[in-house]
């Protein structure tokens, strides 16, 4: 009886310790590791911008914003799993800063914000939608119900600032709602075309049976050589 105990002990031991372990990865490890990994998509970036290979994009129609200068060629098409903006967002601190890759893959997820590859792209007549993880790998959207109409949501493609106001959210839905990225949302309280951005996230916070969305409008744009928008002045 007494080797039966302590097995059964020695057991639950090492199972208790298997646990311990894998929370510590979920909660420390994969962060640091996608930290690590979103620092360095956007040195990528930062590298490419500095050597002048990304074309402008021509913006107009946006309430109170500027246009930046005309593109020289028709825009190349954004490469899957690579990334091609930043989004900065100043509710979440102004410190956070994350990249925006291309399609919303498992593995694309874990370096950093994914754009939903059928939507619009960044600034142009449409729905442009970003998916990003509530919790794990980096946890960049962990304060996600923080956000609040009128709240700025900044992005920059190397060429042009970007900056959303938010009009809508966090909104939840089921993650069969696909509607919610469609070109001009039916929930979201918009009624015709524009430039729109929606973002994504789980909810609940260690869950995956819901979604939280937040709609908002392009408010302005300005040339990378103008400054920071005012959004990121403190």
């Amino acid at each position: 009886m007494r080797v039966i105990v302590r097995t059964l002990s020695e057991l639950c031991i090492t199972v208790g310790a298997l646990i311990v372990l894998f929370v510590v990865y979920v909660l420390f490890w994969t962060g640091v590791k996608a930290d690590h990994v979103m620092d360095d998509q956007i040195d990528q970036l930062q590298e490419q911008w500095s050597q002048g290979t990304v074309r402008p994009t021509t913006v107009s129609g946006a309430t109170g914003a500027s246009e930046a200068p005309p593109p020289a060629a028709p825009p190349t098409q954004y490469k899957s799993g690579k990334p091609f903006a930043i989004m900065y967002i100043p509710r979440l601190g102004f410190t956070w800063n994350k990249p925006i890759l291309e399609n919303t893959a498992t593995d694309t997820l874990k370096k950093g914000l994914g754009h939903y590859a059928n939507t619009a792209r960044l600034g142009q007549k449409g729905n442009f939608a970003v998916a990003g993880h509530r919790r794990t790998y980096g946890d960049p959207f962990k304060d996600f119900p923080r956000l609040r109409e009128g709240d700025a949501v900044v992005l920059t493609d190397g060429t042009t600032w970007f900056t959303y106001r938010i009009d809508k959210g966090p909104y939840k839905t089921v993650p069969s709602d696909i509607e919610v990225i469609d070109p001009v949302p039916r929930k979201s309280g918009y009624t015709r075309p524009g430039r729109y951005l929606t973002l994504t996230t789980c909810d609940p916070e260690w869950g995956h049976s819901h979604r939280l969305i937040v709609w908002a409008h392009l408010d302005s744009t300005q040339p990378v050589e103008a400054g920071k928008p005012q959004a990121l002045r403190r």
